[in-house]
């Protein structure tokens, strides 16, 4: 997986790849979406972790979150329980 930044500095992600890692569907994702029930949170890394990035997703049924390098290749990610927090700090 990965993910790359639009003109503005966005991040975009394949919609197909990001319903895989949440083990949904694409139909289901997209449904949400409209929804306004998927909600992604990124956080730029600090210190020994310059210059990644950690993507977390979630949606109704489904959590995933991933860390990315600068150039946006997925370096480490994990499935998370719906309700479970985030981790502190971007390993």
């Amino acid at each position: 997986m990965r993910f790359d930044r639009d003109t503005r500095g966005e991040w975009i992600v394949d919609p197909n790849e990001l319903a895989a890692k949440l083990g949904i569907t694409l139909r289901l994702l997209q449904d949400e979406k409209n929804l306004g029930l998927v909600h992604t949170r990124v956080e730029a890394g600090h210190d020994g972790n310059e210059g990644r990035s950690r993507v977390t997703v979630r949606c109704r049924e489904a959590a995933w979150q991933g860390v990315f390098d600068a150039q946006g290749r997925l370096i480490n990610e994990c499935r998370l329980l719906s309700d479970q927090s985030p981790n502190e700090v971007i390993r």
